[in-house]
This record gives C-alpha cells, structure tokens and sequence, in this order.
C-alpha cells in the first residue's frame, strides 16, 4: 500500500482537510467522494469530520466501471444522473474528493461525442453549477503506484513527495502570495513570451485570487481571469496534458479577440473536438500563475502540474466565479507552460515591467516566492 494508515502524515493531512481547507463547523454536512483509491484517507477523513461535530457523507466511484457506464450513454440517461447527484449535492455545506489514480487512461476509450455528454450533462450540473459556486471543497489525489510511474518515482520516494508538497507550509505560503495578487490586480496588460509564445491580454478590473490550501491540495497558485474579447497571439505549453483520460501533446493555441482560431497538438482533430464543446469552450476562463516550491517536475497529473514552481496555465473554458469574466463553458481544461530554463525559459510582464524570467520572480516584492526560500 502506498500510504500506510498508520502513517501520521495522513493523519496530519486529512485534519488540514477538514480543519483548514474546509473549516468545518458543528453540524455542516460534508460529502467525500472517493475515487478507485484512497480508503485510509477517507477513513481518516470521516473520522475527522465527526471529530469536528460535522456530519458526513459517502459517494465511492470507480472510473473503470464509468468508462464502460458512458461507452453507450445517452443524453437522457447522464441528465438524469446529474440531475440526481446535484439535488444531492445541494444539500452539502462542503465536498472533500480523494481521486485515486489507478490509470489515468481509464477514460481515454470513451467516445469524444459521449465524453461531451458527461461534461454538458453529468458533470457541469453537479460541479460546475452547484458544487464550486455552492460548498466549502477541496480535491486532491491519493498516492498510489500509478502516479509513481508517471512521475518516474519509486512508490516510497514518490510517497514522501506527494506528502511534501501536500503539508506545505499553506499559511505561510499565502501570506507571501498576497504581493503577486496585488499585483495582479493592479495590472492592465499581462504578455507572454518564450519558445512559440507570444501572448497579450488584459486582466483590468480582474480580482486575483490567491490559493493557499483552500480549494486543491497540494496548492499554490495565483489566478485571475482574462478580459474575454482581450487575448492575442499564440501561446505552446510545454506539459503533456491528461484531459478526457487521453493524454495531449505539444498543444499550441493561436487567439484572435480572446477567440481560439487555430491550434495543433498531438491529436489535433481530438482536441477542436473538446474546444467545439460549445461557444466558450474557445475563450479563456482562467489565467494563474503557479508558484509551489515543492513541485518542480510534471507527472500529468493538472492538480499538481498546474503548481509547478517557474509555470502559469491558461484555461480554455469556464471561469471562476471569484475571478469571472463571464465565460461559460461545459470545459475547464488547464494547459500548462514551465518557464524554467530547462524547460526553454520565457518572461512574464505586467505593464512592461518584467516580473517573472526563466520562472523567477525579479523584483524584490516577488522573490520570496522563489523556491529557494523553502528549502
């Protein structure tokens, strides 16, 4: 077993769930959804919950037993589901997800035409309109052999690593994100370049959010949202991406007025498959900046790559409701971009001014987030 339960770290990381990410108070209801893997976790977890005098609840899943669910769905049958499970969840004061990783590709057989049923369907109604704007939640994984594989890691050494970057030190952590937020916020102009990037938008009037522990564990990103109509240019991301169980290669998106207008990737016609989701599947929802200095590698895994010190991503599809620059969509999908020279280096500007090179920050408000002050 990856994670014995004996081990304190889980113990430590399930009281951080209930008592920090989620806050739970006396009598609050909280569904945990456990994924393929995590049992130790959610036992710890529930454990935790009654402790904190909170009430909760149990939704267990298994992505395999999905992909053949959705293989011959229709459009009725997954409107009835999400219709069922978001009554459900409107009844939650918060939502905890252990989403085990068995195998990444589970989904990756699905049709892409039922895959967007799921999403317009399934899983928008219950997440995207209820659980997100609604609950106090926070998602994370569970270590298992799986994820250690895909991170190039043996089980123990990727075990000590997933608990290291999951007990971060998040308090700390947001207090030295506050100065990126403001600057955020009092920005106009955000450009990007580097090897295939050269991208412009406007982020005027956005609030930045800052993420500490709160919503995602690990965590550790800035977030804003694009003015809409304001993206132009063409941004690569560099970071394999897992989306719809297929894993995506070498995508690069080329804007025009804040609409995608061309792009290719290692599976070109797959990926305008999830961008014609609907009209603001092909606008940006989110714009972040990741800053956790315990992640510096991707594991095509978006809840850590997108944390990944020296990284931003972009996301085609829905925004925030804390950051909303009115997108809608039934997608969400986080590309990542490391700017670390190894990684072929780029610089990040707010109104000119140079804020970010080689994925260090440059100007002294700013360094404390370099990951040499967290060693």
């Amino acid at each position: 077993m990856p994670a014995d339960a004996r081990d304190p770290r889980l113990l430590r990381l399930a009281r951080t769930l209930i008592r920090y990410s989620t806050k739970l108070q006396p009598g609050e209801k909280v569904l945990i959804e456990l994924v393929d893997e995590g049992e130790p976790l959610a036992r710890a977890l529930i454990a935790e919950a009654y402790a904190a005098g909170a009430v909760p609840f149990l939704w267990v899943k298994d992505y395999s037993l999905l992909g053949a669910l959705l293989t011959g769905a229709s459009r009725e049958q997954l409107a009835a589901i999400g219709a069922h499970e978001a009554a459900f969840m409107e009844q939650m004061d918060a939502y905890v997800a252990i989403r085990g990783w068995r195998n990444p590709a589970e989904l990756s057989e699905v049709p892409a035409d039922r895959m967007t049923l799921y999403q317009k369907h399934w899983w928008e109604p219950v997440h995207g309109r209820v659980r997100v704007p609604r609950t106090k939640w926070c998602v994370l994984r569970y270590p298992t052999a799986a994820m250690a594989f895909s991170a190039n890691m043996s089980v123990p050494a990727f075990t000590d690593f997933y608990f290291n970057a999951c007990l971060l030190d998040y308090e700390r952590l947001g207090a030295a994100m506050e100065a990126l937020a403001r600057r955020l916020e009092q920005a106009d102009e955000v450009r990007i370049t580097g090897p295939g990037t050269d991208l412009r938008f406007s982020v005027r009037g956005m609030p930045a959010v800052l993420c500490a522990g709160r919503r995602n564990i690990p965590d550790g990103e800035v977030f804003t949202a694009p003015v809409r109509d304001s993206v132009n240019g063409t941004v690569t991301f560099n970071v394999p991406s897992v989306y719809g169980g297929f894993t995506f290669e070498n995508v690069r998106l080329t804007f025009r007025d804040g609409r995608i207008v061309d792009g290719v990737a290692s599976d070109s016609d797959r990926m305008f498959r999830i961008l014609d989701t609907d009209e603001g599947s092909r606008y940006v929802g989110e714009f972040a900046i990741g800053v956790n200095p315990r992640i510096l590698w991707p594991m095509k895994d978006t809840l850590f790559d997108e944390k990944i010190a020296g990284s931003f991503h972009l996301t085609p599809g829905s925004a925030y409701n804390e950051a909303d620059n009115g997108n809608r969509s039934a997608i969400h999908w986080d590309l990542v971009c490391i700017q670390r020279p190894e990684w072929g280096g780029g610089r990040i500007y707010f109104d000119g001014e140079l804020v970010r090179e080689d994925g260090r920050f440059v100007t002294p408000d700013l360094e404390g987030l370099n990951p040499e002050h967290w060693e």
